[in-house]
């Protein structure tokens, strides 16, 4: 009777653990998380700071803090979800793996919808619209470009994995430079002269240029032909995702105006050093 009843009492247990591990993830307090990960370094997006200002949030495991545009549309997805919002740092490469692992609930990183990535992760409706742009030096020979044909031998480059080093390939005559890992390395291989240019996004460039006054964004009235999801931002999620609509319906109460007045302060609060 005994080994039966003691086989009963840790059947409950072991029964009791393994559900407990299938639930959501709680913090030491017992809140629900929402677990987002961020590369921290691709500023008006998303950067690291070392204080809580203008609203940053602390990264996981790390004293420093991460700030930007994409922190503030997690801080609203949190709080839409009732869950504390958790910014785990990971390299961008790094980013769809972690997902699908479960080390983090969504991607939230200035991430385009594009069908490649689609075959792996789904994605939220578009949290933000923009356009790609060449970031040069003031003062060069390629600043008051307005079409890719200004571009014939202009060393240019763009991050690693996206599809902006891509659509280089519509420069003719262009040298594309080997891809790089991130936007600082980008513009110190611009300052220095390593290379002429590097494609980003509207807002990047804007926040290239509150950065650092040696460098000049550059639209163009002939440039990039690109579709509509190249150029849009959404929230990556695992296959078939709980959250998906859950997070569609709080997007929907994020007006455009609203979008573009995170995004002007976000340019605006960003650290110099940035």
């Amino acid at each position: 009777m005994r080994k039966r009843l003691f086989l009963v009492i840790a059947l409950v247990l072991v029964t009791g653990l393994m559900l407990s591990g299938c639930g959501t993830k709680k913090t030491g307090g017992g809140s629900e998380v929402f677990r987002v990960g961020l590369e921290a370094d691709y500023p008006p997006f998303n950067w690291t700071q070392v204080s809580s200002d203008n609203g940053a949030v602390k990264i996981d495991g790390s004293p420093e803090y991460a700030g930007g545009y994409d922190v503030e549309i997690a801080k609203r997805i949190a709080e839409g979800l009732g869950h504390e919002l958790v910014i785990v740092k990971t390299e961008w490469d790094g980013l769809t793996p972690s997902l699908t692992s479960g080390k983090i609930d969504a991607i939230i990183a200035g991430m385009s919808p594009t069908e490649k990535r689609k075959e792996t992760i789904d994605f939220s409706d578009i949290y933000y619209e923009s356009d790609l742009v060449i970031v040069v030096k003031n003062g060069s020979e390629y600043e008051n470009a307005t079409s890719l044909r200004d571009f014939v031998g202009a060393k240019i480059t763009a991050q690693l994995n996206t599809f902006h080093y891509e659509v280089i390939d519509q420069i003719d005559g262009v040298i594309k430079e080997a891809a790089m890992d991130n936007f600082p390395a980008m513009r110190v291989a611009l300052q220095s002269g390593f290379i002429d240019g590097y494609v980003s996004e509207r807002p990047e460039g804007v926040s290239a240029e509150a950065a650092n006054p040696d460098f000049k964004m550059v639209t163009f009235t002939d440039g990039f032909k690109t579709s509509p999801e190249d150029t849009a931002v959404a929230v990556g999620l695992k296959k078939g995702s709980q959250l998906t609509s859950k997070i569609n319906d709080i997007l929907k109460g994020i007006s455009s105006e609203e979008q573009q007045r995170i995004m002007d302060n976000a340019i605006l609060n960003q650290p110099v050093s940035n």
